[in-house]
């Protein structure tokens, strides 16, 4: 909560101020039954307990060096007060299981309950990666369907379960095109392309991995520009890496020229797949002529998302990339199923490496197979159909009192505009995303793609029913009129329902206020 009060005031004794802009907070802090909080130290102190313990028996000789020379350093609270403490910051955060999140580029899809309980089944939670293999076939064949499955709807003859994430999958695909350029003697190979909409993480990636990035323009209608693409190609470039459906929430459809003119350039062509929700079943990357892509198996098959892990982003690989595939390789063995460990070994002299200690996450594989088994061929098909007709839906709905960043034709999975329309009111993009908060929804991605100016990007999931995506419609219809209107006092100091209030977003980054212990045992000039 410290983090939270640099800048605008956030406390009753801003009161005063805040009444007088609408907001009128309250004594206390709280926003109806949205309770104020403190810092947990500041809650239990230092002084007390929350429980009683009897005097020590017996000394504590046998500790020796390890006997505490100094006060443990923990507040003291009682069980009802610890519950209310976490229950109430539970309640600062919004959810997917309290209304729609429309974060585009995102994915924030409802996660079945099903796939948490097949999750939790003995067998997948219990399991230890140090187990004798010969105790956990099952587990390894469930990965192995999994697998199947992947390289089924991908078109993909080879996959990678290992990554933890969409960015890690991009370093692993990277990997295993350095590796490739190097076993053909084209280590010279020195350059990755990337459109000027790109996912950041693609050219920190690449750059990573040892690359140097260069842009490829963008046409007027949101795609690759195949001509300036083209310009740049040569014996010194190394990949491509393009999202398909792009960052602008449309399909490149040049996409199969893009393919034969890298590859008619000797590199390879990397795909970030993550938003393959909204082709899932319709279309296969390999058939487009994609070599390696990342799969956020959050995004498209509704494991968890956030939260800093523990996920999983296994990587698809094309035939020419999938000798390099890192380690741990899943292979039918004599006596079952068999780890390949590491490179070097039979049947993984090429492998780049690994990527990490052990195999994967396997609450993220179970959770994703559940998925897959719940709704079949034919359901993943419709998860990419509903998830499309959401977002033209949106589209629909809002393009006459907002402004289409691409109006011509439809768009995939989601809706990008403009801040054209707000032009000459007063309110920027920011200030209308913030009153969204008041309305009860989470804005929109902000600012993303940076291509277009003031960008709200809008991605509903196929989850979504049409009853929630037009209550949706409604609330941002209606700011959208406020702010036409001349209504600028009710986005300058939104949201003011929310439990904090708007920051000073560059003096909080600036000056961080990290406070974890009570301020009087932490003055400011330490923290």
């Amino acid at each position: 909560m410290s983090m939270n009060s640099v800048g605008r005031p956030t406390r009753p004794e801003a009161a005063a101020a805040n009444e007088a802009a609408g907001a009128h907070d309250t004594l206390t802090g709280a926003r109806g039954l949205l309770q104020d909080e403190a810092l947990i130290f500041e809650l239990g102190g230092w002084q007390k307990t929350g429980v009683d313990l009897p005097e020590a028996g017996a000394p504590a000789d046998d500790l020796s060096g390890l006997l505490r020379a100094a006060p443990i350093g923990l507040p003291g609270l009682s069980e009802p007060e610890a519950v209310r403490h976490y229950v109430r910051l539970s309640q600062k955060n919004h959810a997917i299981d309290l209304a729609l999140y429309p974060l585009g580029s995102c994915t924030m899809k409802h996660n079945p309950r099903l796939n948490e309980k097949m999750a939790r089944l003995p067998g997948f939670s219990d399991i230890h990666p140090l187990q004798p293999q010969s105790t956990v076939q099952g587990a390894l064949a469930l990965m192995d369907r999994l697998a199947h499955w992947l390289k089924t709807l991908t078109g993909m003859p080879a996959v990678a379960l290992t990554p933890k994430a969409g960015a890690h999958g991009e370093m692993c695909g990277m990997l295993a095109i350095r590796a490739a350029h190097e076993a053909n003697g084209q280590g010279h190979r020195k350059t990755v392309l990337a459109p000027t909409s790109a996912h950041g993480t693609n050219p920190a990636t690449a750059a990573f991995v040892g690359y140097t990035v260069v842009e490829i323009a963008q046409t007027a209608d949101g795609r690759v520009d195949l001509a300036d693409l083209e310009s740049k190609l040569g014996d010194h470039v190394a990949a491509i890496m393009v999202t398909n459906p792009n960052t602008c929430g449309l399909f490149e459809r040049d996409v199969v020229e893009i393919a034969r003119l890298t590859h008619a350039a000797g590199a390879y062509f990397y795909c970030d797949g993550a938003n393959f929700n909204a082709i899932v079943g319709r279309v296969r990357p390999g058939d487009l002529g994609v070599d390696a892509m990342h799969i956020n198996l959050h995004k498209t098959f509704s494991t968890p998302h956030g939260g800093g892990g523990p996920g999983a982003g296994p990587v698809v690989l094309s035939e020419a990339l999938a000798p390099f595939a890192p380690t741990p390789w899943l292979v039918h063995g004599d006596d079952g199923f068999a780890l390949i460990e590491h490179a070097g070994e039979a049947g993984a002299e090429t492998a780049f490496g690994r990527m990490s200690a052990f195999h994967g996450q396997m609450g993220m594989y179970t959770r994703a197979y559940a998925y897959m088994l719940s709704h079949g061929a034919d359901g993943l098909r419709q998860v990419a159909e509903d998830a499309v007709l959401n977002a033209n839906y949106l589209k629909a709905r809002l393009s006459d009192v907002m402004s289409p960043a691409f109006p011509d034709g439809p768009c995939m999975h989601e809706a990008l505009f403009d801040d054209s329309w707000l032009e000459g009111t007063g309110v920027t993009t920011l200030d209308f995303a913030k009153a969204m908060i008041d309305e009860g929804f989470h804005p929109m991605t902000m600012y993303f793609p940076l291509v277009v100016h003031g960008a709200m990007l809008i991605e509903p999931t196929e989850t979504e029913s049409k009853q929630e995506l037009d209550r949706f419609v409604v609330a941002l219809r209606a700011l959208a009129g406020a702010a036409k209107a001349g209504d600028v006092d009710r986005f300058k100091g939104a949201p003011f329902h929310a439990p904090m209030r708007r920051l000073d977003e560059t003096l909080a980054a600036r000056k961080p206020r990290l406070r974890w212990r009570p301020v009087a045992e932490a003055p400011l000039a330490a923290e």
